[in-house]
């Protein structure tokens, strides 16, 4: 019997509503979604213009608040994440940025992750800082360590789950629970897991960002980036007063492209993680491959947390440590003639790196020691190619002429 509900939004499964979800048609009626390619909009008389500005009337304005297809990929990407807000930014640095300095001020402190893509690091230990933004790193998979960071007062706790590039799990659900009860607000980065397998606003966290650039996208093309949350407070008080007057909006453009990327992105994540997992149990206890850090491997630390918390999937990303130190990466990177060297991510096509001379290579050699990054790791985001074709061309670059 179909479900009665099934033409409401509300109750849309997840395929539908990434097809589906926040489509306003114009007058013209047209198929995909309009291209709103416009600055300003106009108004019929004066008053209305005033009307607008002092909330009488919600209407567009200005699309560095708000424009009709930026709205659409918002609409969509809440819909995913099960979110009531959601505000588009011009990339993925753009809403971490956003997501933390709207809501600290001098005085405040910081807990965070250690475990972070090398620019959100620089956000907290150089930005915050220089605005009396005390900010303290643990690491992310210690519970222990959590729990001790968060017997003192926090006003924001920040992590990302996986990590880049280590892959390492936080327990999202436990952690929010610690930084709640100091009245700490939980942001976390879901770029990794993408909201088809994880979504941290039911784990208790507080804001969502994603770099819209990686999966989202998908196919490599345009800079985006989203922060969710379902507290209209952050929302109302913190998050829009900032965006609207620092200005990182996302271009009309490159919102119809994400929001075309969600109409695939459930068919594309699961793929991803099926060609991940075939690769990662095939590298695993290869000569010349000292460990493959990935989620999915019944040997990562954080496989049954990140079972629980990422839809029983590991993830796109596959961290190869091989012996021989960064001269063994560089020969395998080298070596490599179907998967490209990029140090982008999410693609349809695969990409390999060397975090520790590219991403990364800002963090010293202490730093990045304790954030996993080692001389050989090489961090692989697997695309959309066939994983036979895929395997074959990292074996023959591990086995070298």
């Amino acid at each position: 019997m179909t479900d009665p509900d099934s033409r409401d939004p509300a109750f849309w499964h997840p395929r539908t509503a990434m097809v589906r979800g926040g489509l306003a048609r114009s007058p013209n009626m047209e198929t995909a979604e309009a291209l709103y390619l416009s600055s300003g909009f106009v108004y019929p008389d004066a008053d209305a213009a005033r009307r607008a500005f002092d909330g009488t009337d919600t209407r567009y304005v200005y699309s560095r608040f708000r424009n009709p297809t930026n709205a659409t990929f918002e609409q969509r990407l809440a819909m995913l994440e099960g979110a009531r807000f959601c505000r588009a930014t011009a990339s993925g640095m753009a809403a971490v940025t956003a997501a933390l300095l709207c809501q600290v001020k001098a005085g405040d402190r910081v807990v965070a992750a250690r475990e972070l893509f090398v620019s959100c690091h620089w956000v907290l230990t150089e930005l915050l800082p220089r605005f009396g933004v005390s900010v303290d790193l643990v690491p992310g998979a210690d519970v222990d360590a959590w729990a001790a960071a968060l017997t003192s007062p926090a006003a924001c706790v920040f992590l990302e789950s996986p990590s880049n590039p280590a892959l390492e799990i936080v327990d999202i659900a436990t952690v929010c629970d610690l930084a709640h009860r100091t009245g700490a607000r939980v942001v976390v980065d879901n770029a990794f897991a993408t909201p088809v397998l994880q979504k941290p606003l039911d784990l208790g966290a507080d804001v969502v960002i994603h770099s819209a650039t990686k999966f989202i996208d998908g196919q490599g093309r345009c800079l985006g980036g989203a922060i969710l949350s379902n507290d209209e407070s952050f929302d109302e008080e913190c998050l829009l007063p900032f965006l609207r007057n620092t200005g990182p909006a996302l271009s009309p453009f490159n919102a119809w492209v994400m929001a075309k990327g969600l109409e695939t992105l459930d068919l594309r994540v699961r793929a991803h993680c099926d060609t991940a997992l075939t690769l990662a149990r095939a590298l695993d206890g290869r000569p010349g491959v000292r460990a493959v850090r990935y989620p999915g491997l019944e040997g990562h630390p954080g496989h049954a947390l990140a079972m629980r918390q990422m839809n029983g999937a590991g993830g796109a990303i596959v961290a190869l440590d091989l012996e021989g130190g960064q001269p063994a990466a560089f020969r395998f990177l080298d070596r490599l003639r179907l998967i490209d060297i990029s140090n982008n991510l999410g693609d349809a096509k695969s990409l390999a790196c060397h975090p520790a001379t590219t991403t990364h290579q800002r963090l010293d050699a202490a730093e990045q020691t304790a954030q996993g990054i080692t001389p050989g790791l090489v961090r692989l985001s697997v695309g959309l190619e066939d994983a036979r074709d895929l395997l074959a061309d990292v074996e023959a670059a591990l086995d070298g002429p």
